[in-house]
């Protein structure tokens, strides 16, 4: 079964997805199963991710500005702006699917967890998710 949605996005960083996915498999009746998870684009991505205290995705969203780092004179990819290049570099670091078992008709998320979509881009946009859920 397929489920598809489109996440708006206003900022870089990490948006949780994960009620959007939960209510979006409810229908389907699925007890036990799997889930995956797609992200339909190239700067932007997807990644499980602790969802109590903000500073870990802070700290996380800061990192990777500092490893992909704007403006670097190595990038030949720059007509779409300076934060481009390093938005297709985060990318390729991170996942563009996920897949996450179902038990008893809920995602099988640790305690701590929470599915994210991790725009790369300053300003965001529309972002296109495919879940696909077997049982």
């Amino acid at each position: 079964m397929i489920k598809q949605f489109v996440v708006q996005t206003s900022r870089q960083g990490l948006h949780d997805i994960t009620a959007s996915i939960e209510v979006a498999i409810g229908p389907f009746g699925i007890d036990d199963g799997l889930c995956t998870v797609f992200i339909r684009h190239t700067s932007a991505s997807l990644t499980i991710q602790e969802n109590a205290d903000p500073s870990a995705r802070h700290d996380l969203e800061r990192w990777f500005n500092r490893l992909a780092r704007e403006n670097d004179p190595l990038y030949t990819h720059t007509t779409e702006g300076p934060d481009d290049m390093p938005s297709h570099i985060k990318s390729a670091l991170t996942a563009t699917s996920l897949s996450i078992p179902m038990v008893g008709g809920r995602l099988a998320l640790g305690i701590w967890q929470g599915i994210y979509l991790w725009e790369h881009r300053h300003t965001g946009g529309q972002r296109e998710i495919v879940l696909h859920i077997s049982n």
